[in-house]
């Protein structure tokens, strides 16, 4: 018999900041981007009782919740407790999957034989928030799909077990919006088939949900009554990291944008040695404002160099940025990423260039990702603004303001 767990970090990015400062603690607090052209990542339980959830437009949230607390966000910070964490599960448990920076499914499957999957999962949880001091929920069952749904009812910070046999009793008062793969689109169109319950949709025939969701609508069906065979995919490193801003106000400005790029293209590689990685391809990317998106694409030879990086990521930029409209967003990504310390280069680098690199990593592991930066990449501190649909949050983000 499977038995997988799903385990989430409540509020992550909220708890993270509280660990930081106790101060925020029992208050509203939003994070994300903090203009009005912004949205929120993350929010508060406290903030959600005003109606606030994630992907809201910030300036409706601080319509809602004027009182609210707002946090730019660090994914420095982020992306340290996830690893924190990720080295736990990693520790204890035989098969894991990193599905996102603050979520997990564990396959337990034959621990029980052993340990007892449900106290095996409860002790990895203690530990966890003992250890890193961040609330986390899980929820265990046969199947990825029930597993993520029994966490969701077990926020915040708690746990359910759906044993074997109980998925459909456990599921079928619950709202379909709980199912994954059920966006707004979907939710509306079950609405107009008057179907709001999981039960509902358990007791239609598999073939009329197939004729109005196509394949879609078997696959939906199936996670409605439990049915879920995807494995727990083995967690493999990261083969890319990218950071992107969207502009409170389009802009035609090359000396910003070139700024702003020198900012992106520097903390990534900083990124990069932090993380003992190079990369091979670099992307860069333009929005113009009738959000038309070009980009442009190069492979280089295996470096984390700021020297090598920053260069590159202007003469691209120079190449693409050829129809002189006012531009939207901008985009860096490197990818084709190898596991590897900083690579001299015989020709190019010097004694100078090395103290350099280690000196200011340095600062930046004990003062923040922007403690220093090029004078070229000061504005990107004023300017940048938070993308959640990325994946993890961008690694420019510093600020607070609340």
């Amino acid at each position: 018999m499977k038995s997988v767990v799903h385990m989430d970090l409540d509020t992550f990015f909220v708890s993270c900041e509280r660990l930081l400062d106790s101060r925020l603690n029992n208050k509203p607090i939003l994070i994300g981007g903090t203009s009005d052209r912004g949205v929120v990542a993350s929010c508060s339980y406290e903030a959600r009782k005003f109606g606030i959830h994630s992907a809201m437009p910030m300036r409706q949230a601080r319509q809602l919740c004027p009182e609210a607390i707002i946090i730019r966000g660090n994914s420095g910070t982020y992306t340290k407790f996830s690893k924190m964490v990720t080295e736990i599960i990693a520790e204890d448990v035989p098969l894991y999957e990193k599905s996102s920076i603050d979520e997990f499914y564990i396959d337990l499957t034959g621990m029980d034989k052993f340990f007892g999957n449900l106290k095996l999962a409860s002790e990895l949880r203690q530990r966890i928030m003992k250890e890193t001091g961040l609330p986390i929920s899980f929820g265990l069952s046969t199947n990825k799909t029930v597993s993520k749904i029994a966490t969701g009812e077990a926020k915040p910070n708690n746990q359910i077990d759906v044993v074997k046999g109980e998925e459909k009793p456990f599921l079928a008062p619950l709202s379909v919006k709980k199912i994954p793969m059920v966006g707004s689109k979907t939710y509306q169109v079950l609405c107009n088939l008057g179907v709001r319950r999981i039960l509902t949709m358990q007791e239609m025939p598999i073939e009329l949900m197939e004729k109005v969701f196509g394949k879609n609508g078997r696959v939906l069906w199936k996670k409605a009554n439990g049915i879920d065979n995807s494995p727990v995919v083995q967690h493999s490193e990261r083969k890319s990291i990218s950071t992107e801003r969207t502009f409170d106000k389009d802009t035609i400005d090359t000396t910003k944008l070139k700024g702003i790029l020198t900012a992106m293209a520097e903390n990534l590689a900083f990124q990069l040695r932090r993380g003992e990685k190079l990369t091979a391809c670099v992307t860069v990317k333009v929005r113009y404002s009738d959000f038309n998106t070009h980009t442009l694409q190069k492979r280089i030879p295996y470096t984390s160099a700021d020297h090598a990086l920053i260069p590159l990521v202007l003469e691209m930029f120079e190449k693409l940025y050829n129809r002189r409209l006012l531009v939207r967003l901008i985009g860096v990504r490197y990818s084709s990423l190898v596991g590897g310390a900083y690579q001299i280069n015989l020709f190019e680098d010097n004694e100078k260039h090395i103290n350099l690199y280690q000196a200011m990593d340095k600062m930046r592991i004990r003062y923040g990702d922007r403690a220093v930066l090029r004078a070229s990449g000061i504005g990107a501190r004023t300017i940048s603004r938070f993308n959640p649909f990325n994946g993890e949050p961008p690694p420019l983000l510093a600020n607070r303001r609340s």
